[in-house]
């Protein structure tokens, strides 16, 4: 059984978002599991930095001074944590924290390489998001075999020593359940809640998300 966790959330201008997401995990995980949070602000350039400088009690604060992109602030978060299992979740409130338990109960302690990611069932994004996604499923399923239903979700669970045995690369995260697997690990998704954004906008369009995954893609 997990008895520690950290929990890694990198952002990017997510002022109107973060302070709620931090609350809701509390809420969750308080009394019930020992954990840290690790918020890594990649770059920010509105005032995140002194939001969460109000609220950084029981908070490790990582400050990038410039945007490097989602995979890179994970990275940077994941290598400072204290705990030997890691919680991924997007900044932007979508994940919801309420789904880190069901992640906890799926995942088996006695099995290397492992991973538990979400499969957002009930996707509240736009049409084109939910179509850009579907095609990037069948393309990765047709030249990598990667079955896993819902690698662009953010919300998952893994050892940090299995992730730093991973060759990184930036944009790694979309590709983090096929690494898993091709070393040998073992993938379970699982159903999870899938919210709109509060407030606040995408960081990619669906253009940028094709160039950079078909670049990563022939990478892989």
């Amino acid at each position: 059984m997990i008895r520690d966790i950290s929990i890694v959330i990198p952002i990017y201008n997510e002022r109107d978002n973060i302070i709620q997401l931090i609350k809701e995990i509390r809420k969750v995980l308080e009394k019930k599991i020992n954990y840290e949070i690790i918020i890594v602000d990649d770059g920010s350039d509105d005032n995140t930095s002194e939001i969460l400088n109000k609220i950084k009690k029981n908070i490790t604060i990582l400050t990038h001074k410039k945007n490097y992109g989602q995979s890179i602030g994970l990275q940077t978060g994941i290598m400072a944590a204290h705990n030997k299992h890691i919680v991924t979740l997007d900044g932007d409130g979508q994940n919801d924290p309420r789904d880190i338990p069901k992640l906890i109960k799926a995942f088996d302690v006695k099995v290397d390489f492992m991973m538990v990611i979400g499969n957002r069932v009930n996707r509240v994004d736009s049409v084109a998001k939910k179509v850009a996604s579907r095609l990037a499923f069948k393309i990765r399923k047709l030249l990598l075999k990667d079955t896993t239903p819902d690698t662009g979700c953010a919300i998952k669970l893994f050892r940090k020593k299995d992730f730093q045995q991973l060759p990184f690369f930036n944009h790694i995260h979309r590709f983090l359940p096929f690494l898993f697997s091709t070393f040998g690990g073992r993938i379970i998704s699982i159903p999870v809640n899938h919210r709109s954004r509060n407030t606040g906008i995408s960081k990619y369009s669906n253009f940028q998300r094709f160039l950079v995954g078909i670049t990563d893609l022939y990478g892989v």
